[in-house]
């Protein structure tokens, strides 16, 4: 039996799973969240049972470190040596990367290299890497590019309408993220429209950062995220898409370069910039429920953008079978799929029972009428099996 951790480092979490394979067991699982903040919480499962600790937790090291220590503390592992291989998320493949890879010196090179195309991911996915690999020396590493399953986009629609030949150049062009999500939470739609020969499904992947795909028959043809994680949608810390000749004028306003414009985009925008509250939905729930302005604006704002994405890929695809909503706010935030289902309620003849959507729970639901045109799905996606599904075949384990 192999032993395979599956790694999830995310801008702001850090998600783990430890699977027997081939068989698909989970050993143990659990989430560090709130990475950066004060008020860290880590979560792991042991015999079954929740164990949280509220902490502080200053970056993805101390994130990793901890993991790794909890293992051998609650005896889920005698020692690390159990542990075959570890497969590792990475956010961006860039023109390197069409499928999932072996760690070596020329690929962990080339992933640092991106760096800048996903610099609120790609490094953090890097220190994961490294810190497993210096803890685990006897184990193989995989990476897992959230790039992947958009390569089959057409030109069409990875272009942008810049000069040709900074495509040819510089390889400018949309690569797309959270592929690993929007691959499983697609095909378990898929499974539970009855596995149709011809499928037509919008993934709503909405967590801290967030993204749509259009995938049609099981095969991805657009998704929202671009060059980089900083475009389509509003994100916890991002702005998503923005009018370029904002930039420069807030630049020249308020005397910033480029780097510190960018930072302004990444880390101090989305819902915290427009709230001035948080950048964690929750916080920004709780203060919607009490009435509070800046969170009512912000959680409309979100909903009217995340619909007009729903909207054009409803005709990208020539209609919709069904929506998935996925990943923190995605599974959680009931109050916002009512928001944004209300904006395409109208067009697209999709309804949701209030009932099943506010109830809690980690199963794949269908939470629409039955007299809506659409199935409207919760799916709690699943990145960390499918990392573990490739790298047992990469490293043919």
């Amino acid at each position: 039996m192999t032993k395979i951790m599956a790694v999830n480092a995310g801008s702001s979490s850090l998600k783990f799973q430890l699977f027997n394979m081939p068989e698909e067991t989970v050993i143990t699982s659990g989430v560090i969240e709130r990475i950066g903040f004060e008020d860290g919480i880590f979560t792991i499962k042991v015999n079954g049972e929740k164990v949280k600790t509220v902490c502080p937790i200053k970056d993805h090291t101390v994130a990793v470190n901890m993991l790794l220590k909890a293992l051998v503390d609650h005896k889920i592992v005698a020692s690390y040596d159990e542990i075959d291989a570890c497969g590792h998320r990475v956010v961006q493949g860039g023109p390197y990367f069409d499928d999932s890879c072996i760690v070596d010196e020329d690929s962990e090179a080339k992933v640092e290299e991106l760096n800048e195309l996903a610099p609120l991911h790609n490094p953090a996915n890097l220190i994961g890497m490294r810190a497993f690999r210096e803890a685990l020396p006897k184990a193989k590493h995989v990476f897992v590019f959230d790039t992947a399953f958009h390569a089959t986009m057409d030109e069409e629609r990875y272009l942008y309408a810049l000069p040709y030949e900074y495509y040819t150049k510089h390889q400018v062009r949309k690569y797309g993220a959270h592929g690993t999500s929007h691959k499983y939470v697609s095909g378990r739609a898929i499974e539970m429209l009855g596995n149709p020969q011809h499928s037509k499904v919008i993934v709503c992947h909405l967590g801290n950062g967030a993204s749509l795909s259009a995938v049609k028959d099981g095969v991805c043809v657009d998704t929202s995220m671009g060059f980089t994680p900083l475009a389509g949608v509003m994100m916890g810390t991002r702005s998503g898409d923005v009018d370029p000749s904002v930039l420069p004028y807030v630049m020249r306003k308020e005397n910033l370069t480029i780097n510190e414009m960018l930072d302004v985009l990444n880390k101090k925008s989305g819902m915290l910039g427009v709230s001035g509250i948080s950048s964690d939905s929750r916080d920004i729930e709780n203060a919607y429920y009490d009435g509070n302005e800046e969170a009512i604006r912000t959680s409309k704002l979100y909903a009217r953008i995340v619909s007009k994405y729903i909207g054009s890929y409803f005709v990208e695809l020539g209609g919709v079978d069904a929506i998935a909503f996925t990943a923190g706010l995605g599974e959680n935030a009931a109050y916002l799929r009512t928001l944004i289902v209300d904006d395409i309620k109208e067009a697209m003849g999709v309804e949701i029972d209030e009932a099943l959507n506010g109830v809690r729970s980690g199963d794949d639901r269908i939470i629409s009428t039955d007299n809506s045109k659409v199935k409207v799905m919760i799916i709690p996606t699943n990145e960390e099996v499918m990392i573990a599904r490739d790298t047992v075949r990469l490293l043919n384990l």
